[in-house]
């Protein structure tokens, strides 16, 4: 990847985590630990990888996006509004009561998104059939994209929706993990070990990598190869849970509470020392 590539999607990255903390600051509730860890996949797909337009969200030949892990919408909220579906500044009403921006992601009010989601393990299966879907119409530019969470893949849905994906040769699904170690109740491998998540996906008849999910040149490597795939595609990121906040990393705690004011303010000051330094490099 080049350098100015680069810099521009490390500068949406913190854009993104800074709308991160702003609307779960603004909730007083929402779950800011895995939206962090998936930042930089979020500034990847929204502004280099897929095919959509803001001006036109609804477009029939765009890519799809499903945030299977759907308590994660802070960070996908945040970067629909840096992309221009939306005015950024509407990201603190996250979860009021008069707000289109509801704790987990919605369809019928936000533009943008193209699932409903939140119950964990469905939002893989809406996928699946988005894929398919796109196949059967003949739509071979449709690409679909699902971000799943480590935790999430213990549910059973998921496995039942990998099987669909090998059995109809979804070349244009690809799965992604976030695999940040963390869920709600602790350590994945202590509430519900999935490893070796890379071999179970082989053997539901994926392509897989492994890569750093918070390097953007490790990202560009897995998309590449995902276009050169004639099978489904899995991407495992290992990613830091709270990435980009120092006093959230590999915190489980940050999984689902909002920061206070002092530690809005301080995360804030470390996000826009960040931005700063990308900036002017």
């Amino acid at each position: 990847m080049n350098a100015e590539t680069k810099k521009t999607l490390s500068s949406y990255a913190v854009k993104i985590r800074m709308g991160i903390i702003e609307s779960t600051y603004g909730a007083k509730a929402g779950h800011p630990g895995g939206s962090l860890s998936s930042a930089d996949l979020f500034a990847y797909l929204y502004f280099k990888e897929m095919n959509i337009d803001p001006a036109n969200p609804k477009a029939p030949e765009r890519d799809r996006f499903v945030l299977s892990k759907g308590h994660c919408a802070p960070g996908l909220y945040s970067a629909l509004a840096y992309r221009g579906y939306f005015p950024v500044e509407d990201l603190p009403t996250l979860r009021h009561i008069d707000s289109y921006l509801q704790g987990h992601p919605n369809m019928n009010t936000v533009p943008g998104i193209d699932m409903s989601t939140g119950s964990l393990g469905q939002g893989i299966s809406a996928a699946v059939g988005m894929a398919k879907g796109a196949k059967y119409l003949g739509k071979n530019n449709i690409n679909v994209y699902t971000l799943l969470g480590d935790g999430e893949i213990e549910e059973g849905q998921v496995w039942e929706a990998m099987m669909f994906a090998n059995q109809y040769c979804l070349d244009n699904l690809c799965v992604i993990i976030d695999s940040n170690g963390l869920q709600i109740d602790g350590a994945c491998e202590d509430v519900m070990n999935a490893e070796p998540i890379d071999e179970k996906l082989k053997a539901f008849g994926f392509e897989v990598m492994t890569i750093n999910g918070n390097d953007f040149d490790e990202l560009e490597r897995a998309f590449d190869a995902f276009h050169k795939c004639d099978k489904p595609f899995g991407i495992i990121m290992k990613t830091v849970k709270g990435k980009g906040v120092s006093y959230m990393e590999n915190q489980v705690d940050w999984h689902g509470k909002a920061p206070n004011e002092q530690e809005y303010n301080i995360a804030m000051t470390e996000l826009r020392a960040r931005l700063a330094e990308i900036e002017e490099a």
